[in-house]
């Protein structure tokens, strides 16, 4: 059985393109691309050695000089989850929170675990509470002052 080169880079480029998609970490990416520059060498008759020689170059190259670029753009990474979000809203109390005896409040349209932020804080049923942190899953509050 005797495949052709060019075959054989472009389904290694294939997989890397479908590794890079599963994961989406901007690794494979950019070797998937050098894949497809060895396929174009096959192409034009290169030896194995020249293909070789283009996929480890584009490879390297593309890694260097634009993964930094399109990580930034994309925020990869960075996204905020929903209870990051909730720092710095308004809640109201809803089951007392104690120190060392977490509470709920309800803010931004749902109920949520909370505990003070200074830990010798009280809050009662009612009292606004502001969101400064977040503790594992848990919010971290204060007194809201106006």
């Amino acid at each position: 059985m005797n495949i052709a080169m060019w075959v054989i880079w472009l389904v290694a480029a294939g997989l890397l393109l479908v590794i890079e998609g599963l994961t989406l970490g901007l690794t494979t990416i950019w070797f998937a691309i050098g894949a497809l520059c060895a396929m174009i060498v096959a192409l034009l008759g290169g030896s194995l050695v020249w293909q070789i020689i283009c996929f480890v170059v584009v490879s390297v190259v593309m890694l260097s000089l634009t993964r930094k670029i399109f990580v930034e753009k994309l925020k990869t990474g960075e996204e905020m989850t929903n209870i990051d979000s909730m720092i710095g809203k308004v809640g109201e109390v809803r089951i007392e929170i104690k120190p060392y005896k977490p509470g709920v409040i309800f803010v931004w349209g749902q109920e949520w675990t909370a505990i003070p932020y200074v830990q010798d804080q009280e809050f009662e049923p009612g009292s606004k509470v502001r969101v400064v942190g977040v503790d594992g899953v848990k919010l971290l509050v204060e007194e809201f002052k106006k």
